[in-house]
């Protein structure tokens, strides 16, 4: 490590030198350290998984726009739509077809005892075009009363339960006082507010969910010519119905404010970010504590060269070259623990958690911010100090 360091910096690398002098203190430095990277790896991979459930329900559908109650904040929560707004936009230039939405969480509850929730989606069968290809191709199956496709990542279901499901091998099931027949399957997985997925045609959503009416929708899913664009046609939505009572967005505008309001407005987003940032600050105050202590061991040897003229800029390059290395050193580890504990997380969660390299990355170059902040920190008392003063 010595010699690396060495044709790294160029020069003799003392504070590597100071570190591993002390080793039951370096190790103490590099676990610290390790153990806030750990900290933020798990937020941010909890923050990456609520994001990720967040915007998956919007990837299974083929809209350009969508319409929703004013009130709307998240695909599932606000009032519902007048299915009359519908009728309305089709005059609006530019819109080439659109189709009411139904989205309700469904109850399920197996006959071994235990249960799920499925968040359930309705759309007419002959909107099809509406939904991603692997879904429409399965689609018209549904026309058969009480029959739907089931998502066969739904979490609690024992492993390959679903698997083959297709309308010469149907899945059936109760729910909702209904027998239900799966011909089909599609891949999403549990969230934080489901486990899983259920497609049907919106007459049997409204079979399975009898308090609801065809003529109030969640959404308005509307597709535009293929000439025109989808903002300009937005506008022009916008302009033909009242503000107060629907919003107009791109699809990738709603999924996106979605991702905004529960991150930032939603106590579980507000919770992961505290997360992280709680992370970051446990890395600052070790390493400080750990690069604070070692300045003061050496204040005699920082002193000799203080008074034979080396500048301060000397100083923050041993410390700072400290913290570079309990930085890379505590990263290590601090990844490795991390992969095997998301590893953990999903496989009993069933929630997308996963490392990506830009995670990696971004976490990486934090460290070193982190430490650097505190090593910057811990040469305040030599900045200021007389060398007489501190023999």
């Amino acid at each position: 490590m010595t010699w690396l360091l060495s044709r790294l910096f160029g020069r003799m690398p003392i504070g590597w030198m100071q570190l591993a002098h002390n080793k039951t203190r370096l190790l103490a430095a590099i676990a610290g350290v390790g153990f806030a990277n750990i900290l933020v790896f798990v937020q941010l991979g909890i923050m990456g998984a609520l994001n990720g459930t967040i915007g998956a329900p919007y990837a299974l559908f083929d809209a350009d726009i969508i319409v929703s109650s004013a009130d709307t904040n998240t695909l599932t929560d606000g009032s519902y739509v007048a299915r009359q707004r519908l009728f309305q936009t089709l005059g609006v230039p530019g819109v080439k077809s659109g189709a009411p939405l139904f989205i309700a969480n469904l109850a399920w509850q197996r006959t071994d005892g235990s249960s799920s929730t499925l968040q359930t989606f309705g759309i007419a069968t002959e909107s099809a075009d509406f939904l991603k290809q692997n879904i429409a191709n399965n689609f018209q199956a549904l026309r058969l009363e009480d029959t739907v496709l089931i998502d066969s990542r739904t979490r609690g279901m024992p492993a390959n339960a679903l698997e083959g499901v297709s309308e010469d091998n149907p899945f059936v099931f109760e729910a909702n006082d209904r027998t239900l027949t799966a011909v089909g399957t599609l891949e999403v997985g549990g969230g934080f507010s489901a486990d899983g997925t259920l497609f049907t045609s919106d007459q049997t959503f409204l079979r399975l969910f009898g308090k609801r009416s065809a003529g109030a929708p969640n959404h308005i899913l509307i597709k535009v010519e293929p000439d025109q664009d989808p903002e300009i046609v937005v506008e022009r939505i916008r302009a033909a119905l009242p503000s107060e009572s629907v919003v107009v967005r791109t699809s990738e505008g709603a999924a996106a404010a979605d991702v905004t309001y529960q991150t930032t407005q939603r106590p579980t987003g507000i919770i992961f970010g505290f997360g992280v940032l709680i992370g970051v600050m446990v890395g600052i105050v070790i390493v400080y504590q750990i690069l604070s202590t070692d300045v003061a061991d050496h204040l005699k040897e920082y002193a000799t060269f203080k008074a034979i003229g080396y500048n301060h800029g000397f100083f923050l390059g041993i410390v700072f070259e400290q913290a570079i290395v309990l930085a890379v050193l505590g990263f290590i580890p601090g990844l490795m623990i991390s992969l095997g504990i998301y590893n953990g997380m999903s496989g009993a969660t069933g929630l997308p958690i996963q490392m990506g390299a830009d995670r990696a990355l971004t976490v990486l170059i934090g460290t070193l911010v982190a430490c650097t902040i505190s090593g910057a920190i811990a040469t305040r008392r030599l900045a200021a100090a007389n060398p007489a003063d501190l023999f």
